[in-house]
């Protein structure tokens, strides 16, 4: 079987692929955090056949180089694929593992893998190992049965590649859970009472959106016919919110990809149209959405307790509200529209606990930035499992701001996050829904629940902080960076930065600057992008529209635009510099040029200083 190395040196993997040979020890070190942004890059996401073939890991970069091409992998003839650490982090896009298998591909090692990744993997029958030993075998000519391959894997998994994919395997029957006595967790609570079957939970919603609508229609069609029948219709909510400024994203016109663009949104509106399913669909006047599918599904519809899944990694946005959310790919969701289920075993809990008070000045995204950093979770202590975030200073944040907590579990690596409900929980869902909502008191984890692990941050000693291109986990405090680089771009906006809280963050920075007679910098551009139509309206109830246009900012209509390099704000050469309030700073993840990732009000502030600034600085003349 031919292997490529996914070596950090790029003339290595040219040299295989023009077919040098090389072993474990020739190629040297390996590429970690290899993201799906990389496997599958956007302009393939257009995709949702074996086409996506083509594209394998035509992102991969190495040494600043990109050196696979277009075809590369099907015409090297490679089975086998070798990376590092955290393979498949990123997006739950499963056109990665898709695109792998289409071009050839039927095993991947790697020293461990994201979560949504290998799971989407498996339920498309793409074999992975954490076993380099079964890859010395393979190099010497060896056979390796499916057992090898499995060794380790839970029994679910190994059911599922047995049976050849998700779509083709029947759940166990699930057998019952004994109470007893023990103390657990919320989330143990919240996944025992919708277990369905081994290894299975029920969902109380189910969601897609545009960029895996049509995959789904064509995985379901290809294992049921053209008419399938979709579990319990009404708890499915459709969502265009990818692509509505395609038509200003420099990527998809210097590409061509309109066409594309208009095959996704006619097989999403046509399987909506098929199954008179709920649709958050396209503004009128051909700009922009009703809202960010996993934005609006915290603003109208989660509640706590309950279990949420869409095809999206930032699903765990509604834990704020202390329901169970996360992300899926395109076979576990057609699974789970025709049965109602989705797979999910019992992952470990790991605690977050954030003590004593945030300084003025310091938010929410200031706090995950920080984590990112942490050695623990750098090395992996975050993967596979699932996020409580607790203690004083949390319960003192908004619904807003733990939302961008748990939005950012996927970056921490975790299949979700999610924050106890409590009296501002309640608030948030009085005042943004008008539902008089009732806490049980079953809503809650139990004192003395066990945690694999608890973190502890004492709240007080955080400041701004910001990431450095390349990577959400290279964070620091931005006190501690010295030369502070130019600044061409500032986008606040996505899931992640385009709440209520947020926009009350650039106000405030805005408001400040325009009273001392100060705008945004000349030499730059500043985008202000709306999660959803709900923030965009209140912001206008607020009159802090014509504060913003005021000073200097262009106003986008809800969508997630350049955080997925999908619309205006993303970069168009290699040497501009963006600081975005993304939750994702990837290569190439929102154009070409260089990404930090920082909270709204640095964002904003940075706008009008011209270069990376906190809005105490700006506002002690520090920058």
């Amino acid at each position: 079987m031919r292997v490529l190395y996914l070596c950090a040196d790029p003339a290595r993997v040219r040299a295989q692929l023009a077919g040098a040979r090389l072993t474990r020890a020739d190629a040297g070190p390996l590429r970690d955090d290899i993201s799906t942004d990389e496997i599958s890059p956007l302009a393939s996401m257009v995709h949702f056949d074996a086409t996506l073939g083509r594209h394998a890991h035509t992102g991969f970069t190495a040494g600043g180089e990109r050196p696979i091409g277009l075809d590369a992998l099907r015409n090297g003839g490679i089975q086998v694929l070798v990376g590092g650490r955290r393979y498949g982090k990123g997006s739950s896009r499963e056109h990665s593992p898709l695109a792998e298998l289409s071009a050839g591909v039927r095993i991947v090692f790697a020293e461990s893998f994201e979560r949504i990744y290998r799971q989407n993997a498996d339920n498309l029958g793409l074999w992975t190992s954490t076993d380099f030993a079964l890859l010395e075998r393979i190099e010497r000519g060896e056979p390796v049965g499916a057992d090898a391959l499995l060794a380790g894997r839970d029994a679910q998994a190994a059911a599922i590649l047995h049976a050849g994919g998700l779509l083709a395997f029947t759940p166990a029957p699930c057998a019952r859970e004994p109470d007893g006595d023990r103390p657990i967790t919320l989330f143990e609570k919240i996944v025992r009472r919708h277990r369905s079957a081994e290894g299975f939970v029920r969902a109380d919603l189910r969601f897609i959106h545009e960029y895996y609508t049509g995959m789904c229609a064509h995985l379901l069609a290809r294992r049921f016919g053209d008419a399938p029948v979709l579990h319990d219709p009404g708890s499915i909510v459709c969502f265009e919110d990818h692509l509505t400024y395609a038509h200003r994203s420099p990527l998809h016109q210097s590409q061509d990809l309109a066409s594309g663009v208009q095959r996704l949104s006619r097989a999403h509106r046509d399987f909506v149209a098929r199954h008179g399913l709920v649709d958050h669909g396209a503004l009128p006047g051909g700009e922009g959405s009703q809202g960010i599918s996993h934005a609006l599904m915290a603003e109208r519809y989660a509640r706590p307790g309950e279990l949420i899944v869409g095809t999206d990694s930032h699903t765990p946005h509604s834990g704020a509200l202390g329901c169970v959310a996360f992300g899926v790919g395109s076979t576990e969701m057609a699974f789970a529209l025709v049965t109602g289920q989705v797979r999910l075993g019992a992952p470990e809990v790991l605690r977050v606990e954030v003590d004593g008070v945030l300084p003025a000045g310091t938010s929410a995204k200031d706090l995950v930035l920080h984590l990112l950093a942490l050695p623990r979770i750098r090395a992996g202590a975050g993967v596979g499992r699932v996020f409580e975030f607790g203690g004083s200073a949390v319960r003192a944040l908004s619904t807003d701001e733990r939302a961008t907590l748990t939005n950012m579990t996927a970056e921490l690596g975790g299949i979700t996050g999610l924050v106890e409900p409590d009296d501002e929980t309640v608030r948030f869902l009085r005042e943004r829904r008008g539902v008089d909502f009732v806490l049980e008191p079953w809503m809650r984890s139990d004192p003395g629940a066990t945690y694999a692990e608890v973190i502890r941050v004492e709240a007080a000693a955080l400041s701004p902080w910001v990431a450095r291109p390349g990577d959400p986990g290279r964070g620091l405090p931005l006190a501690a960076l010295d030369e502070r680089p130019r600044v061409d771009i500032a986008y606040g906006g996505s899931c992640t930065a385009g709440k209520r809280e947020d926009f009350a963050q650039y106000h405030a920075v805005l408001a400040w600057a325009l009273a001392r007679g100060r705008r945004v910098a000349p030499h730059v551009r500043l985008y202000l992008q709306f999660g959803t139509t709900d923030v965009r309206d209140w912001c206008a109830e607020q009159g802090w529209l014509d504060t913003f246009r005021a000073a200097g900012a262009e106003l986008l209509q809800p969508a997630c635009g350049a955080c997925a390099n999908c619309g205006p704000g993303a970069s168009t050469a290699v040497d501009q510099v963006t600081v975005s309030a993304i939750n994702r700073n990837f290569p190439g993840r929102s154009g070409p040029g260089q990404v930090w990732l920082a909270s709204p009000a640095t964002v904003a502030a940075s706008a009008v200083a011209g270069r990376l600034a906190s809005f105490g600085e700006l506002m002690t003349g520090q920058r």
